[in-house]
Order: C-alpha cells, then structure tokens, then sequence
C-alpha cells in the first residue's frame, strides 16, 4: 500500500459525517418549529420552504379545532424569540410541570386521553396547553381575551369561538371561576362546548359548603363524580379544591335552574346550611325587659353570611329594603357602609308607600324605588302614620306608617291616614330574583311581617331569600312607661320568636333586627 492513500479517504469520512450531522440539526430544527411550536417556516428558522399562512400542524400529524377555528393563530411572528424565553423561564416550566401532575392524575382516573379534544379556557399563557400537548394530549387549545398563538386563541368567557359539543375535556385552572363577573353566562358556555360524557375539571379556592353548592348549581347539566384538595402552585393559590363533572345527555341543560323547594311551601334545606345556622348568632329565647337596649345590643353579635362564606357563585347580587323609609334610615347608613359585600355590586331596592320620602330616592343613584306597599296580593289600602311613644324617634316629622286595609281614608287625633296602592311582594319577588341569585332583604314593616312572611311561605318565595334582617313588631315594654307594654300590636314575643324560628328551619339565616 502507498504512503498517502488512506489520508483522502479519511477526509472523505470526515465531511460525509459533517454533512451529515448539518442534515440532522436542519431536521431537528424543522421538527421543533412545525410540530413544537405549531408555526409555519421562513428562513429564519433554517428551513428549506415556507409552509401556505394557513397550514397547521398541532403534533403528532393530527389537526384538531385549535387548527381550523381562529385564522392567523400559528403564523409565525417576531414574537416567536420572546415566546421560547417564556417558554424556558423557570416560572413556564413550574406552572408546566405542575399542570402535568394534574393532567396524569386524570388520565389515571380515566376522565382524560390522548385522544381527548381538549379546551383550557381563560388561560393567559397557556402552560395548560403546553403540559397538554407535552404528555401527548396534542389535541388541545386554550382560550384567553387576547390571544398568545399557537396555544391560546382569542375568546371571551361567555362567548368561545367553537361549535357546540366540539370537545371531550375542558379545563379551567387557577381560579378563574373565583374571579369571573357573570359565573353562570361562563358556566353555560363551557358546557356548550363540552359533548355529551364529556368531563369539565375546574380548579377553585372555595372551601365551605355554601360555595361549594353554588357552584354545582351552575352545572345543571352536569353530575359531580369527583372531588379532591391539592396544594396550589404558589402563594396565590395555596390550596385548591378540583372538582370534575360530566355532561349527562337527557338532564338539564345549561342555564336552566333547579328547584330547591320539595312543595309548595316548603324550601329543602341541606347540610351545609344547617351547619351555617350552627355558626350564626343564637335567637334571644327570653323576652328582653329592655328591648330597646337588649335588641339593638344584639346587632353588634350578628354573624353576616358573606363573612362566613363566599358568595362569588352567585348569577346577581341583591338587596331588598322592604319598610325602606329614608335612604339614610338603612340602605345609606347601614348596608353600603357596613354589610360585608366581597367586591360585588348589589342591585338595590326600596319598598316605601310613604310619599314623603319618594322624592329622596330620584336624586340616587344604583337604588330602584318602589313606591308602595308590600302586601298579599294587589289592592288599595290605608296607610296609617301615628307615633308609638318610646319606639322610635320621628323622621321628618312622620311616625311610623303601617298597613290598615278597608278602613276609612279620614284621620283622627295624631293619626294621618293616605290611601296608597298595596302588591303582591311575595310574587313579584318571584318574578325578579331566582335561586341562583344572592338575595338579602331587610323587612321593617310595623307588625305587617305576620301578613308578609307567611305569603312567602305559601308562595314558596321563600326559599328564594339566602338572608334577612326582620324587626319584629310585639307588644313589648315602653321606654317611656314602666310597667306599661305596647298598645300598638297585639302580637307576642313567642310569636316573633316562632316566626324566627320558622325562617331558620326553611334554610334562611334571619337576624333580629331592631
């Protein structure tokens, strides 16, 4: 053999080996590009060719909703840089990591495949899609207001930019429901999009029983099958409550409410009511020689409702003063200042029949007056303005006003009698809240609450209040006069405290107001 004649040989070896390690990074550099990221080629990216502005691959060669619904998601853009930073950052890969726990805990389960369809809404980043797409469920898409392609497309919460019964999995993490202005709209557009067996997990902070039912309420085509408590990803979200729920065809559509009472007059109440009403103040069982003092001591114990749960699960927020008087006798000084309303806008309403005071509500605003009578049904009566000596002060020279039907219009002696329009409190409330809402009602009404709350109880409007704040009118003892009760009412203090009793037994957390 020659000297030299191994050395072109070896060189030849060389540069095939070169040439062919340049083929494979250009491969795997177009792999990653079209199949990890979802975007198209150009030459910056080391490809050969750039793919037609609406070809999408969404890995492992299937194509899927998120490839046909949104034009322009995959596209690749300058943006493209930034992207696989956020991708990389230690905070991405957390989020991802712990999202694929999840996930896999779910397919154990069997509520989520490879094959799934699966759509994460409210997903700004979309580390969801990602732990998706990274443990083979490459079917997935995410949902957000401004769009972050090629994992997440742009769609509000009430209005996702899908067919109905288009996917097999919804996801919703971190909370959202918490957050979300208009829960059941949400609700009911996730579920549309969910097919029938289909599974929706929902990730919440909610701890107590309350809430929890709430939130079941706004899935009424769906059926729980699982719960379970998990440490959050971080400090924002510590503790999580998952919740998974299945489609069921043949119940309920979404949107469409249940009925928690089990006749006519008579509201079901559950557990975690029951153990709401074991948290809240006692009753007062003995009648109070002081009631002046003793009842309005009584204010500073009442336990309020949102203070002892969340309400974020609920469609409206309500309040109802019925007996409202001036705007600053309750709705102004007591409920805008001081009743625990979690950042939620009430829609307010007050029932007076005084005229006096009808003026007053013209000049303020985000308050509905009504300017009559709560009553049994709908009819004229006599309103009757005199003053109970030690009961309560006057306000702008008128005593307190209370309902006397089918007497003369004439007054007599410190008595001044209207003629006003009395309704049927008991159906419009039917006909202006449902169950879904968040209803609060403050009832002053001169000894007509034994005409007002058994009509609710009839009507089955009850079950609609979820608290109420009711002064009940008795003939207690005179401030002014030792020894001497009320002329004024007729009613006993077994009877008011019947009449609380009954409230609490029907699941509505009633106070003693005074």
């Amino acid at each position: 053999m020659e000297p030299g004649a191994g050395k072109p040989s070896f060189m030849r070896n060389i540069l095939v080996r070169v040439l062919l390690f340049g083929v494979l990074v250009i491969g795997v550099r177009f792999a990653y590009v079209v199949t990890i990221r979802g975007e198209s080629c150009d030459l910056g990216d080391f490809c050969f060719f750039s793919l037609p502005d609406n070809f999408n691959i969404t890995g492992a060669g299937k194509i899927g909703p998120s490839a046909i619904v949104v034009k322009d998601a995959v596209r690749s853009t300058s943006t493209a840089p930034s992207r696989v930073d956020l991708w990389t950052s230690k905070g991405w890969r957390k989020a991802v990591q712990f999202y694929s726990s999840v996930f896999q805990d779910l397919i154990v389960d069997g509520y989520l495949t490879p094959n799934s369809k699966s759509l994460c809404v409210e997903t700004s980043s979309g580390q969801d899609v990602f732990a998706l797409r990274e443990i083979g469920v490459v079917d997935a898409i995410g949902t957000a207001k401004k769009k972050s392609p090629p994992l997440v497309v742009s769609g509000l919460p009430s209005r996702q930019p899908f067919d109905g019964e288009t996917f097999d999995f919804v996801f919703s993490g971190g909370g959202v429901f918490d957050k979300v202005m208009r829960p059941l709209d949400f609700a009911s557009e996730i579920t549309r999009t969910l097919k029938p067996e289909g599974f929706l997990v929902v990730h919440t902070k909610t701890k107590d029983g309350y809430s929890f039912n709430s939130f079941v309420d706004l899935f009424n085509c769906c059926t729980v099958v699982k719960t379970r408590e998990i440490d959050g990803m971080d400090s924002s979200m510590p503790y999580i409550r998952e919740i998974v729920l299945k489609k069921e065809p043949g119940i309920l559509r979404h949107g469409t409410s249940k009925s928690h009472s089990n006749s006519v007059n008579k509201c079901s109440v559950p557990g975690h009511k029951k153990e709401l009403f074991q948290k809240a103040e006692q009753l007062i069982a003995e009648e109070p020689l002081k009631p002046w003092i003793t009842l309005k001591r009584n204010i500073k114990n009442i336990k309020y409702l949102p203070s002892m749960v969340d309400i974020s699960f609920k469609q409206r927020y309500v309040y109802i003063d019925v007996g409202a008087r001036s705007y600053g006798s309750s709705i102004g000084s007591w409920f805008r200042k001081q009743y625990p309303k979690q950042n939620k806008t009430f829609e307010v309403y007050a029932i007076e029949a005084d005229k006096t005071f009808h003026d007053e509500y013209k000049l303020k605003k985000g308050v509905t007056l009504l300017p009559y009578a709560a009553w049994v049904k709908n009819e004229t009566l006599f309103f009757e303005i005199n003053q109970d000596p030690g009961h309560k002060e006057v306000e702008k020279g008128r005593g307190m006003g209370r309902i006397q039907p089918g007497q003369s219009s004439a007054g007599s002696g410190d008595k001044i009698v209207d003629q006003i329009e009395g309704f049927d409190f008991a159906n419009w409330l039917k006909n202006s809240v449902s169950e879904r809402d968040f209803v609060v009602m403050k009832m002053d009404v001169e000894g007509t609450e034994f005409d007002l709350i058994p009509r609710l109880f009839e009507t089955g409007a009850i079950c609609l209040i979820d608290e109420i704040f009711l002064e009940c009118h008795y003939n207690r003892w005179q401030r002014c006069c030792p020894g001497e009760r009320s002329a004024k009412y007729q009613k006993t203090y077994d009877q008011c405290l019947d009449l609380f009793s009954q409230l609490r037994k029907s699941g509505v957390l009633v106070h003693q107001w005074w």
